[in-house]
């Protein structure tokens, strides 16, 4: 679920790029009540649905937001996502940024789905990474859920994973993982990333709790998969995109991580149509 504390704060961040210093396409409407609608152009996987009701608060709290569906709803073109009443200012002043962060989420959440349907694999958990919009993690990473994913690390606190820079720097994954070892308590899992099946094997006598397999064919993961461990978790990820994600069902691992969710984003087309607006006299 989204923290509302600190997406508000975001949105708040986002409100104050958008208008300025005020809207001058709405300063001289008249300030009576109108409603409006939020409709889904194309198919997809509703998300965000709480956005335009937090956006209408933090910009005085004279319109609220009733939606129409749920996230993580399948939606088709023309549904109406949800609907806006109050004051025709408010609606107005929102409707961007609370589009902006529909979409994303929208896009995200549809990818996601799309992207585990292809999977077909149900022992195979697919992951997002930190790959994501600057600024958007927390919302792009709900997204990712709400279409039927999992998080990977939030952040760099979240996990402790050692890539090829920190075995570089350390001289080996043994040395590596042996000088985390003296300064992490017990109960932190360690996460190695490997390309080689040297390396693998390296990790294994390391005891490392999961092992990430970089950029390996999905027949690769499957054999070297055969000598890891039981009580390992393996991770496969690098290089999985829409167009090879299928080739993995049956790989063997545990997770599979794709940066493509939140990096390349294809927002879902919604629009906002006001009704029985107010007629503005000039």
């Amino acid at each position: 679920m989204l923290n509302k504390l600190l997406a508000k704060e975001k949105l708040a961040e986002f409100l104050k790029e958008d208008l300025g210093f005020g809207d001058l396409s709405t300063a001289y409407l008249p300030d009576g009540e109108t409603a409006g609608s939020f409709i889904a152009k194309e198919d997809g996987i509703a998300c965000g649905q709480e956005i335009p009701g937090m956006v209408y608060e933090l910009l005085g709290g004279d319109a609220v937001y009733s939606p129409c569906v749920k996230d993580g709803d399948f939606i088709k073109k023309g549904t109406v996502m949800g609907k806006a009443v109050g004051n025709a200012k408010t609606l107005l002043a929102g409707e961007r940024v609370s589009l902006n962060m529909m979409q994303h989420m929208s896009g995200i959440a549809t990818k996601t789905k799309k992207a585990i349907d292809l999977l077909d694999d149900d022992s195979i958990k697919l992951c997002d990474t930190r790959k994501t919009t600057l600024g958007l993690r927390m919302f792009d990473k709900y997204a990712v859920m709400i279409g039927g994913g999992h998080n990977h690390r939030f952040d760099l606190t979240g996990a402790l994973m050692l890539k090829d820079n920190h075995i570089a720097l350390a001289g080996s994954i043994k040395n590596c993982v042996e000088n985390i070892r003296k300064h992490i308590g017990p109960l932190t899992p360690i996460e190695v990333e490997i390309e080689t099946i040297d390396e693998l094997k390296e990790a294994i006598d390391a005891n490392v709790d999961v092992i990430m397999f970089d950029n390996q064919l999905p027949q690769t993961i499957r054999k070297w998969k055969e000598i890891v461990p039981a009580h390992v978790k393996v991770e496969a990820s690098g290089g999985i995109s829409f167009s090879t994600i299928a080739s993995f069902k049956g790989c063997g691992a545990d997770f599979l991580s794709m940066g493509d969710l939140t990096n390349k984003v294809e927002p879902l087309d919604i629009s906002f149509l006001v009704k029985n607006a107010v007629k503005a006299e000039f």
